[in-house]
């Protein structure tokens, strides 16, 4: 067969790959599935609120570490959480809505001149730098006590149990306490005293995290205890995989769901413990700041400079719940049983309002149609 002949052939059968329809007839448009990460990414932009709490987190990082700085690296702000300057308008806060202006204090001063908005960003600084060691630390202990007890069972799953019994039968807060205390050590010259008073923070993180992964390895055993029993565990080892394989590469990604909420849901926790620790004297200590700590230093100053509570305060409280929504949203966006809540579709039930109607026998033996409200 000729060149053009071979070229003519192809050409045709191109053609006839490319042919439009006919009249009347759909083209038949192949079926795209979509990921497990594109299914999550989709749940989870359409939460609002995870959306709205992301947003407000990312801006109360940026503006904390922005403003004032972080590890020697200079801030945009004039002020520090250690200078004090003359008070202006008695530390009244300079900041307002209307007329909008921001004013050269403008969450006010404390009585001896600090800028209050430095010492807020401070203390916002080392209260989120906690929660993420925090939730690293428990994430990860959590996981691999989890994982081994619930994949070995025997005598691996007995040891490691009773010792999370053991520390969730001691108090919370007075083992952070300790823990904190511990952390908090300045009295000495040894290698950790020294260490203590350059990077207290970090330590106070590390402590309170080796205290707080229990509640993630329980639920991180009941899930490797229902997935260890499924079908393509069997499948991995019969085929050969080892345990590790099996333990990171088939039950860990199913169970990533249950690990990233939880984690969420105890660096929430995690800030809460570190303002009580702090505002009872065994946390963050001076001249460091945290939120708790400027609550604990200024509660004397209540009635007189309310404006104190109110920032720190506030700031915590819009940490927590954006750390909440954010944990409520990856819930719902891993575990594809949640369904959206209708209210209005709730009141109608509840009410026994519905368009339907359903036949009814009255006492005669007659068939009667009625609501079903009614």
């Amino acid at each position: 067969m000729s060149q053009p002949s071979q070229q003519n052939e192809i050409l045709a059968e191109q053609a006839s790959l490319h042919r439009e329809p006919a009249a009347g007839v759909e083209p038949v448009l192949e079926a795209k599935g979509l990921s497990q990460g594109q299914i999550v990414r989709k749940r989870f932009v359409g939460h609002s609120g995870a959306i709205a709490g992301l947003v407000l987190f990312s801006a109360i990082v940026i503006l904390a570490f922005t403003s004032v700085g972080y590890s020697g690296i200079p801030g945009w702000w004039k002020y520090n959480h250690v200078d004090v300057s003359p008070l202006v308008g008695d530390g009244v806060p300079t900041a307002s809505i209307w007329p909008l202006a921001w004013g050269e204090h403008p969450f006010g001063q404390d009585r001896i001149g600090r800028d209050l908005f430095a010492m807020t960003m401070r203390g916002a600084q080392q209260s989120i730098t906690i929660m993420i060691m925090i939730g690293l630390i428990a994430g990860l202990i959590g996981v691999i006590v989890g994982a081994l007890s619930g994949y070995f069972r025997g005598w691996t799953e007995a040891i490691l149990m009773r010792l999370t019994d053991v520390i969730i039968i001691i108090p919370a807060l007075l083992l952070a306490a300790v823990m904190a205390q511990i952390a908090g050590r300045r009295d000495g010259g040894s290698w950790f005293s020294s260490f203590a008073a350059t990077n207290g923070v970090l330590l106070l993180g590390v402590f309170l995290g080796l205290i707080s992964w229990v509640g993630l390895a329980r639920l991180m055993r009941g899930e490797f205890l229902t997935l260890r029993e499924r079908e393509f565990v069997d499948a991995a080892r019969i085929s050969g995989a080892s345990n590790t394989r099996i333990i990171f590469k088939h039950i860990l990604p199913n169970a990533v769901g249950v690990l990233i909420v939880n984690v969420t849901l105890t660096m929430s926790a995690a800030i809460l413990t570190e303002t009580a620790l702090s505002y009872l004297g065994v946390g963050v200590k001076a001249p460091d700041t945290s939120l708790g700590l400027l609550i604990s230093q200024n509660q004397v100053a209540f009635a007189t400079r309310p404006w104190l509570f109110w920032f720190p305060g506030l700031f915590i409280v819009m940490i927590c719940l954006s750390i909440n929504f954010i944990g409520d949203g990856l819930r719902d966006a891993f575990d594809p049983r949640q369904k959206k809540f209708n209210a209005k579709k709730a009141a109608d039930t509840k009410g026994g309002r519905t368009s339907e109607k359903a036949p009814v026998t009255d006492i005669d033996g007659s068939v009667n149609e009625r609501s079903e409200g009614a």
